[in-house]
C-alpha cells in the first residue's frame, strides 16, 4: 500500500469517527429535548416543585436558581485558582522539581472520583470549617472538581504566546508583572473565558459533589451563599429515585441541557468576537 493510499484511508477513517461521534451526540440531546420540550412553559420555569413524589408537578425554579448559584460560586473560585496557578508554573516557577509536584497533585485532582471530592468537602467545609449544609459549601467542592480543567487549559494557552513579544516587553523595560497583566492575560483572555464556561457546565451537571455538601430535595431559591440551595442535576436523581412521571424528567433534563448549551455557546461567540477584534 502506498503512502497516498494509507492517507486516505486515514482521513476516511478520521470523517467517519467524526462523523459517528457527532451523530451519537446530537441524539442524545435532539431525544432530550423532543422528550422534555413539551413540559417546558413559563410555568414550568417560574414555579415551585410540588406533588407527591415532589417535583410531579409545579416547576423547577429554585432548582435552576440552585445550579446557577453552585456554578458561580464553583468558576469563581476555580478561575482565580487556576489562573493563579497556570501563571506561577508559566512564568515564576524555576524549580523544576516544584513544576513536577504541582503538575502531578493537578492530574491526580482531575482523575479523583467526584463522591470522593464530595466526601473531602463534607468533612472540610461542612463539619470543621463550619460552613454547614451550603451553597458555598457545593461550590467549593465543585471548584476544586474544576480547577484542574481549567489550569492546564490555560497553561497551555499561555505557553502558546509568542515569545518574541515577551522578549520585545522585557527588552523595553517592563516589567513582568505589567507584561502579564497587559499583554499575555489580554491576549489570552478569550480562551481563559471559554475554558471557565465549559468548566461551568462541567460544574452544572455534577451531583455527586454536591449531594453531601449544598444540594438538599427541597429549598426556595438561594438568599445567601450560606444557604442549602436545590439544583438541577440533583433534582434530577431524586426523581428519577422517586419514579416521578417521565415528561416532568425529561423537562428537568431539558432545562439542564439547554442552561449548559447556553453557556458553552455564550462562552464560544465571546471567543470569536474577541479574536475578530
Amino acid at each position: 500500500m502506498d503512502k497516498k493510499s494509507k492517507y486516505t484511508r486515514l482521513l476516511l477513517w478520521s470523517v467517519l469517527s467524526s462523523a459517528l461521534t457527532f451523530a451519537v451526540i446530537f441524539f442524545i440531546i435532539g431525544y432530550i429535548l423532543l422528550k422534555g420540550g413539551g413540559t417546558v412553559n413559563a410555568e414550568f420555569l417560574l414555579d415551585s416543585p410540588k406533588g407527591f413524589p415532589l417535583g410531579s408537578s409545579g416547576g423547577i425554579y429554585p432548582a435552576i436558581m440552585g445550579s446557577l448559584a453552585f456554578t458561580g460560586v464553583a468558576c469563581s473560585v476555580a478561575s482565580l485558582l487556576a489562573i493563579s496557578t497556570a501563571i506561577y508554573l508559566k512564568f515564576y516557577c524555576s524549580s523544576r522539581r516544584l513544576y513536577n509536584i504541582v503538575s502531578l497533585v493537578i492530574e491526580s485532582t482531575a482523575g479523583m472520583p467526584s463522591i470522593v471530592l464530595g466526601l473531602f468537602g463534607y468533612t472540610l467545609f461542612v463539619l470543621k470549617m463550619g460552613f454547614g449544609v451550603s451553597v458555598l459549601s457545593g461550590g467549593l467542592v465543585l471548584g476544586i472538581m474544576i480547577f484542574p480543567f481549567i489550569e492546564v487549559r490555560v497553561e497551555k494557552r499561555l505557553s502558546e504566546i509568542e515569545q518574541e513579544m515577551l522578549l520585545s516587553s522585557y527588552a523595553l523595560g517592563v516589567s513582568r508583572y505589567y507584561t502579564i497583566k497587559r499583554l499575555v492575560l489580554r491576549e489570552a483572555l478569550p480562551d481563559i473565558i471559554s475554558s471557565v464556561a465549559l468548566a461551568g457546565g462541567f460544574a452544572m451537571g455534577a451531583t455527586a459533589p454536591i449531594i453531601l455538601t449544598g444540594a438538599v430535595i427541597y429549598a426556595k431559591a438561594p438568599e445567601s451563599v450560606m444557604s442549602p440551595a436545590m439544583a438541577l442535576s440533583y433534582h434530577l436523581y431524586v426523581l428519577v429515585g422517586e419514579g416521578a412521571p417521565t415528561e416532568y424528567v425529561y423537562g428537568t433534563s431539558t432545562v439542564l441541557v439547554l442552561l449548559i448549551l447556553a453557556i458553552n455557546g455564550a462562552a464560544m461567540l465571546f471567543g470569536i468576537m474577541k479574536r475578530g477584534e
